[in-house]
C-alpha cells in the first residue's frame, strides 16, 4: 500500500481571523496561480484546522482573501470526507432544510441552530489545477455550504434571525475575542 502524507503535516499553524476582521466580510478572489505557494497555503490551512479541532476552514479565516477551503468532515453516516477545493462554486444546495447546531472557528466557542439544506454539490479545482466535484449530504453538506459562505464574505450568524441572532451577538460582545 502506498504511503500518503497526512494533510497539514508539513504546514504551519496560522492565526485564525475572528469576527470583526475585514477579510471575513469581503468576497474572496479567485486563485489564478496554481503552484508551490498555493500548495503551502493548503498545507497551512489543514494544519490550522486540525490544531483548532475544526472540520473545515476557508482561506480568509487565515487572512488570505482567496477562494480556497479545506475539510475533514463526516457525513451523517459517519463517513469521513477529506479534501480541499480551489475556486469552489456551490452548484446545488437542496433537499430538506434542517436546523442544526453550527459553530465557526472565527467565532470560537459559540454555536447556534442554523438552517441549511441537507445536500450540497460543489465544483472547483485541486491544488494542482485538476477539476473536482464534491457532493455531500447531512453534516458534510452543512460544512460545504458553510465554507462557501465564508468565501463570499458571509458567516453563519448572517443566516440567523430574531432571538437566535440577538443571543449569538450578545455572546460575541461578551467573548474575550469580541
Amino acid at each position: 500500500m502506498p504511503h500518503r502524507t497526512i494533510p497539514g503535516a508539513r504546514g504551519r499553524v496560522r492565526p485564525i481571523t475572528v469576527l470583526g476582521d475585514r477579510v471575513l466580510r469581503e468576497p474572496c478572489r479567485d486563485v489564478t496561480e496554481f503552484g508551490p505557494e498555493l500548495a503551502r497555503l493548503v498545507e497551512d490551512m489543514f494544519a490550522t484546522m486540525y490544531a483548532a479541532r475544526g472540520v473545515g476552514l476557508a482561506a480568509n479565516q487565515v487572512g488570505e482573501p482567496l477562494r480556497v477551503f479545506v475539510y475533514d468532515c463526516p457525513d451523517d453516516e459517519d463517513v469521513r470526507h477529506l479534501g480541499h477545493v480551489v475556486n469552489p462554486r456551490l452548484l446545488e444546495a437542496d433537499g430538506v432544510v434542517i436546523r442544526g447546531p453550527e459553530g465557526c472557528l472565527s467565532l470560537p466557542g459559540l454555536e447556534a441552530g442554523t438552517e441549511r439544506f441537507d445536500r450540497a454539490v460543489v465544483e472547483g479545482f485541486t491544488v494542482s489545477g485538476e477539476p473536482v466535484r464534491v457532493e455531500g449530504t447531512g453534516w458534510f453538506a452543512r460544512c460545504l455550504q458553510h465554507e462557501c459562505d465564508h468565501l463570499a464574505g458571509g458567516l453563519y450568524v448572517d443566516r440567523l434571525s430574531g432571538r437566535r441572532h440577538r443571543r449569538v451577538m450578545r455572546q460575541v460582545a461578551r467573548a474575550p475575542w469580541g
